[in-house]
């Protein structure tokens, strides 16, 4: 398994293991284009990313052109074509949370992680984005932290936030 976040052109293979819940996927659904969500997230909880080399493989398994695997991939903002960091830190950028600070909040994050929106860490430890919402309007600003969600998140807490996942 290569669960390596610090190389684009790493060349990674599926493992056994992926390539039969991938065939066990692609046979649940009538039309094999109904699987490729699925698929995808199956090979990005194995690898932190869809890289070419990778897409290339689930398109000979699935029978389909990369083509059309890579349109899907790239349409998904949860789907990662290129490396991330191990801590996916996303706000909230809509008109609640911004009338309520998101900026002050977008602004400290990028200041403290010394990276601007859309980029990674030189350790791949953070990748920062922007998300339109998080369904938590009424408790803005609000981050979310891989799975975590943190809200009513102030500039001055910050910090104790990002060293919970160091």
């Amino acid at each position: 398994m290569c669960f390596m976040y610090k190389r684009e052109n790493l060349m990674c293979e599926l493992s056994k293991k992926e390539i039969f819940k991938i065939q066990y996927v692609k046979n649940k659904y009538p039309y094999v284009q109904a699987s490729i969500i699925e698929v995808l997230k199956i090979v990005q909880k194995g690898h932190g990313w869809i890289s070419d080399s990778l897409l290339q493989e689930i398109s000979n398994i699935l029978e389909i052109s990369s083509c059309e695997i890579e349109g899907i991939a790239t349409f998904y903002s949860q789907i990662f074509r290129k490396p991330v960091g191990r801590n996916i830190i996303r706000y909230c950028d809509s008109v609640v949370c911004f009338l309520n600070g998101c900026n002050q909040i977008k602004k400290t994050l990028e200041q403290i992680l010394n990276l601007k929106i859309g980029h990674t860490t030189q350790d791949f430890r953070y990748t920062l984005l922007p998300t339109c919402c998080l369904g938590a309007c009424d408790q803005g600003p609000v981050i979310m932290i891989n799975k975590d969600l943190i809200y009513k998140v102030k500039k001055k807490i910050i910090l104790k936030i990002l060293d919970v996942y160091k």
